[in-house]
């Protein structure tokens, strides 16, 4: 089992910026990406953005192209987190935002076997 707990959201104006955490505990060592998604009311849980952790042979970042050059992924291995940092950030980014972890390298959703319980980022205009 793996528990993930994120924190860090709340509300900000466009064109600010926020830092989401996401910190893991239990049997964590073969999950090997670390990803975040958010879903906004509405709409289909959608990627943002996945990292490899310490313990997978090859290490990547990946991002939804509606992010890239915004938001950066990162991880701190010895507190067993992974971060989101957010800027320019505008409405539309509005949204639940989740961490999960997989075994693979995947933006599927469906793919991911754990998920934490979501954190709320709303960005007014």
């Amino acid at each position: 089992q793996v528990q993930l707990v994120e924190s860090g959201g709340g509300l900000v104006q466009a064109g600010g910026s926020l830092r989401l955490s996401c910190a893991a505990s239990g049997r964590t060592f073969s999950y090997y990406t670390r990803g975040w998604f958010r879903q906004a009311p509405g709409k289909e849980r959608e990627f943002v953005a996945a990292i490899s952790w310490s313990t997978a042979i090859i290490h990547y970042a990946d991002y939804a192209d509606s992010v890239k050059g915004r938001f950066t992924i990162s991880r701190d291995n010895a507190k067993n987190t992974v971060y989101l940092e957010m800027n320019s950030l505008t409405p539309e980014d509005t949204a639940v935002y989740y961490c999960a972890s997989t075994r693979i390298r995947t933006k599927a959703a469906n793919l991911y076997d754990y998920w934490g319980q979501g954190t709320q980022v709303t960005v007014s205009s």
